[in-house]
This record gives C-alpha cells, sequence and structure tokens, in this order.
C-alpha cells in the first residue's frame, strides 16, 4: 500500500466513527505509516467479514485472561488465522469447507455443479 507517498504494509479498517475520522486519529495513523480503511456511509456489509472473522477469533480461541506478551499474542493469533481460521474450520457459506480448501475445488469457485 502506499498513503500519501509514503509505503506502508500495515493497514486499519473501522467504521465511519467520529474517533476514527478525526484528525488527530488520521495524523497518528500517518505518522506511524498506517494506511487507513473505512467502511462507506451507511454500508454495514463492508466491514462485516472482518467483524465476523474477529467475533470468531475472540469467542472460539482467544484466551479469557488475554496474552502474557505481545510475541505470545502474536504466534497464537497467526496461528489462528493462518491455519485453524483458513484450513481448519468448517464454514457455512463454503458447504462446511475451510476457506483456503474450498478455493481448491474449482466446482465452489465456479458456482456450476
Amino acid at each position: 500500500y502506499e498513503q500519501r507517498g509514503r509505503p506502508t504494509g500495515l493497514m486499519f479498517h473501522s467504521d465511519q466513527g467520529s474517533q476514527y475520522a478525526s484528525r488527530a486519529f488520521c495524523q497518528r495513523l500517518w505518522r506511524y505509516r498506517i494506511m487507513q480503511s473505512m467502511s462507506r456511509r451507511g454500508n454495514c456489509w463492508d466491514n462485516s467479514p472482518m467483524e465476523r472473522l474477529f467475533r470468531s477469533y475472540k469467542s472460539e480461541w482467544m484466551p479469557i485472561t488475554g496474552y502474557q506478551s505481545a510475541r505470545e499474542a502474536q504466534r497464537d493469533i497467526s496461528f489462528y488465522l493462518m491455519e485453524r481460521y483458513n484450513w481448519q474450520r468448517p464454514h457455512q457459506y463454503n458447504n462446511g469447507l475451510p476457506p483456503a480448501k474450498a478455493e481448491e475445488d474449482p466446482i465452489l469457485l465456479s458456482g456450476i455443479s
């Protein structure tokens, strides 16, 4: 990604709440080279896939007591996203297949049976 001529690999996605649209918040993201992404006004579905993923993570995986360190959190969250959520966890939308396995099936992707 690139934001105002500054390369970045980080993105912060949010709704259009006033706290996220404030000048101070936008400047802080810019300072740390974080690109901002917001849902479109009046379109609550923009953010729904991310909200669903984080709801699943928080209810199924995140320890109730939290993490002892940022390193532990990064390792555990990475495993959940890249292994459990993508390769193991069944998704109703994909007829019970995890996303990565559903993408391997050309019939599911094409919609032709």
